[in-house]
């Protein structure tokens, strides 16, 4: 394989990781997700690790539940050494799924107000 391709794993991991992404996002558990597209606990888990492939008619349903277009899911696959998030941006990522479950606009936007006085320090 040409150094500049990517593997079929590299393909099937990289997809998982961006339902992740979008899942974790809009504040969905693994549990939500699988019910909304129809398929157990277990098997969003494998889709999102990239252990078991994801067909076309289950990528759809994705990209409609998790309102993405299906190109989407296939971003930056084209580099084959993408990095993999690291502590710092998964815990972005949780700060932000958390975020939108704040159901208070006012201690959402306390929030917002305290997370940017702390980074202008």
């Amino acid at each position: 394989m040409d150094r500049d391709e990517i593997s079929d794993r590299e393909i099937e991991q990289h997809v998982g990781r961006r339902i992740r992404e979008r899942r974790t996002l809009l504040g969905l558990t693994q549990q939500q997700l699988a019910e909304l597209i129809g398929v157990t606990y277990q098997q969003a888990h494998k889709y999102e690790r990239g252990i078991n492939r994801i067909s076309a008619a289950r990528l759809y349903a994705l990209s409609n539940v998790l309102g993405v277009d299906a190109n989407y899911f296939f971003e930056g696959a084209e580099k084959p050494d993408a990095p993999t998030p690291n502590g710092r941006q998964r815990l972005s990522l949780d700060v932000a799924r958390n975020f939108t479950r704040i159901r208070d606009d006012r201690c959402r936007e306390a929030f917002a107000q305290l997370c940017r006085a702390v980074a202008d320090e």
